[in-house]
Order: structure tokens, then C-alpha cells, then sequence
């Protein structure tokens, strides 16, 4: 077991240094200059290549590569003299736009996207899996049809669209919700419920939709499984051997989507979050690219890339627990 968390920590390493790199390269090749996005259109020629010297812009890809990796770990220095600044590891460099420091933004703002995705996380799992599971022991009644159905269609709204058409009917008709703000739970705890219950709502939909769908395809092949027979022929409670017997392995191929499902959406819910104005990773990716706000765009992808593999490996954990076999196998 041991090995296989070495192995696994090891792959973590080597993919988010590809991951920077891949995403260093795209930046140096594709991207405008950003001397001249800093300094402006109206900037002169010495002042571009200040800036380059600055920002270390004028050295080769591989030590341009090399500062920022360091910088990831033991901080960086810009400029010289009494112009040095110093950036803190871990460092991102500086927004190109506002000049604050890349870390200080995801820092300000990973709250609120923590707190829309772990939400709407717990939502569609709840609803998500009580459906399906609900759907398979009542295969072909009315409610498994009906279930099925508003899975289908919930699954079909795109997000902007719900978010919308929630705003239009809870707040500017019925006024029942505030709209959405990034307030704080200490803050005002009912608040900050009504606050984000739109967004859990809206990012929630999509999501139970799929894994309802999921677990009652997953529960009913289970069901059919010549264990499942014996269970019943024994006479067994049917709830305990449902419980017990078909929702675990039934759920095994949910944790694995739902692991990485989780850790996108930590990366930032990019459309959800820009249209309710909530100031989370997503809307800041969002203003970023709107801008071509270098340092920021890099900093979302690396973060997005980072929640991705660590949720990968957090998920193959969780199938050691989960899967006897893959235990064994990991021996």
C-alpha cells in the first residue's frame, strides 16, 4: 500500500509539472507581449524594453521556466535596486490589470468557490442518488418514469438559462431570495443561505440530473447480479440487502465522476458564478481572459489542474476502500 501511494504522489508531481509547463509554453509562444499590454499602446519603445528587464521577459524560455517554478517555492524578485520587489512563495507573479498579487486574488477569493461547489456537491448527491436509487426499486412505475423524465430535461438546461429564469421568478417577481452576493456565514448565517442558494441550485441541476440517471442503471444491474438472487432467495430483509449489498457496489463508478466532478468545480464554476456576480475563481477567470490578464489566466489553470489530479488521486483512495480488489492488486 505503501508503494502505491509512493507511485501515486509521484505521478501527482510529474502531471502538474507538465501541466506547468504545457501552460508556460502556451503562454510564451501564443500570448500578445506583455510589456506592451502593461505599459499601453501610448508607451515608448524604452519603456517596453524597461519592463521586459523587469519582469525578466528578455532572458530565454528555460530561465524564464526555471524563475517561475522557483517562485512557486521560494518566492521571486522583480526589478533591481531600489525597485526590487519581492513575491512571496508561493508566487504567481502580478496581475497585469490591478498589479496585486496573483496568489493574494485566489487567496480572496477560493472561499466563494469553495463554498458554491461544496454546496451545490452535497445537493446533487443527495437528490442526485435518492432519485435514482428510488427509480431502480420501482423500475417501470409511474415515478420511475417520471423521475427519468425530469432528469432528462433538467439535464438539457444550460446553466445561464435556469440561473435567469431563478433570478426573474425569485427575486424580481416573487422577492423571496436577495440576489446573490458573496456575504460571509459569520457574517449573517440566513444571509449567506439565501444568498448561495441559487447558485447550489443552478450548478446542483445538471449534475443530480447525470448522477440520477447513473445510479439507477448502476442499482438495477446490481439487483440482477446471481448475489442479489441468493440474498433474496434467503429471505433476507429486502431493505438491508439493498443497503448492504447493492448501493455499495452500485456506487463505486459515482464516487469515481463525482471525485472529479468536485475538484472542477473547485477550480471555479465559471458560468454560474459570472452570472449571479459572485466574485469567486470562476468570475476572476472569466474577467481575466476578458482582459488578457496573463498571470491570472495561468494561475486558474494551474489551480483547476492541481484540484483535477489531486481529486484523481483522492478518488483512487477511495476505491482501495471501497473494491477489496483494488486493495489487493495495490499490495
Amino acid at each position: 500500500m505503501a508503494r502505491y501511494l509512493a507511485g501515486r504522489a509521484a505521478g501527482v508531481v510529474v502531471i502538474l509539472f507538465l501541466v506547468c509547463l504545457f501552460t508556460f509554453v502556451i503562454f510564451f509562444t501564443l500570448s500578445p507581449d506583455p510589456a506592451v499590454m502593461i505599459c499601453g499602446k501610448t508607451c515608448t519603445p524604452e519603456r517596453i524594453d524597461q519592463i521586459r528587464s523587469v519582469l525578466g521577459l528578455d532572458e530565454p524560455f528555460i530561465t524564464q521556466f526555471g524563475s517561475f517554478l522557483a517562485g512557486l517555492f521560494a518566492g521571486r524578485d522583480y526589478g533591481e535596486g531600489a525597485n526590487l520587489v519581492h513575491c512571496a512563495a508561493p508566487c504567481l507573479g502580478y496581475s497585469f490589470q490591478t498589479n496585486q498579487s496573483v496568489w493574494d486574488m485566489v487567496v480572496e477569493r477560493l472561499p466563494v468557490s469553495a463554498t458554491v461547489a461544496i454546496g451545490a456537491a452535497v445537493l446533487w448527491l443527495l437528490v442526485g442518488i435518492v432519485a435514482g436509487l428510488v427509480s431502480a426499486v420501482r423500475e417501470g412505475t409511474w415515478w420511475d418514469r417520471a423521475a427519468m423524465g425530469l432528469a432528462l430535461g433538467g439535464s438539457s438546461i444550460p446553466n445561464y438559462v435556469l440561473a435567469l429564469a431563478l433570478q426573474y421568478v425569485l427575486v424580481v417577481q416573487l422577492q423571496v431570495l436577495p440576489f446573490p452576493q458573496a456575504v460571509a456565514f459569520g457574517d449573517d448565517p440566513v444571509v449567506w443561505f439565501q444568498s448561495y442558494l441559487m447558485p447550489w441550485v443552478v450548478l446542483a441541476t445538471g449534475y443530480a440530473c447525470l448522477y440520477a440517471r447513473l445510479t439507477r442503471a448502476n442499482v438495477i444491474d446490481t439487483l440482477a447480479e446471481n448475489f442479489m438472487r441468493t440474498a433474496r432467495a434467503k429471505g433476507l430483509n429486502p431493505a438491508l440487502t439493498l443497503r448492504r449489498h447493492a448501493l455499495r457496489p452500485a456506487l463505486t463508478p459515482i464516487a469515481t465522476i463525482f471525485g472529479m466532478d468536485f475538484a472542477a468545480l473547485l477550480g471555479g464554476a465559471l458560468i454560474t458564478e459570472t452570472v449571479f456576480g459572485l466574485n469567486g475563481v470562476g468570475k476572476m477567470a472569466a474577467d481575466s481572459i476578458a482582459k488578457n490578464d496573463q498571470p491570472v489566466i495561468m494561475a486558474v489553470t494551474l489551480l483547476a489542474a492541481f484540484f483535477v489530479v489531486v481529486g484523481n488521486v483522492v478518488v483512487d483512495l477511495l476505491y482501495t476502500a471501497l473494491d477489496p480488489r483494488v486493495r489487493i492488486a495495490a499490495r
